[in-house]
């Protein structure tokens, strides 16, 4: 969001640049017939978000929520991508799912840390239960 400042437009801050406390909105200006309403406005769940963050949901937005395109997009991986997903709905207050079981196997072979037959070897083998 930005706000006026004479003719320059600013963006939002939404934590003070002084200590880092929370910001609230007091005034709305009209710039088409200079009307100003007054108070304490509370700022959208939006508004929290960091500019990285923003960038993220405007290209997952773009991209009509599919985390394969955005990845492609970023040049990350698929797991990259979930994992800013996540912090994304975190960050908006939204609680984020358990990972899924494979996210770690995921991980390590995104990292080199496995191979492509070590990594399907061990996803096959999450799935069964020990007696």
């Amino acid at each position: 969001m930005a706000l006026c400042e004479g003719e320059k437009m600013i963006e939002f801050q939404s934590k003070c640049p002084v200590c880092g406390g929370r910001v609230i909105i007091t005034s709305y200006k009209c710039v088409s017939c200079n009307s100003k309403v007054e108070g304490s406005f509370q700022p959208n769940e939006f508004s929290r978000l960091s500019s990285e963050d923003l960038e993220f949901l405007r290209l997952y937005l773009k991209n009509r929520g599919n985390l394969t395109k955005v990845a492609e997009k970023l040049k990350i991986s698929y797991p990259t991508a979930h994992s800013y997903f996540s912090r994304l709905l975190k960050n908006l207050g939204y609680s984020v799912q358990e990972e899924s079981r494979y996210s770690s196997i995921l991980e390590k072979l995104e990292k080199g840390e496995i191979d492509f037959s070590t990594a399907i070897s061990l996803i096959k083998n999450s799935g069964e239960e020990k007696i």
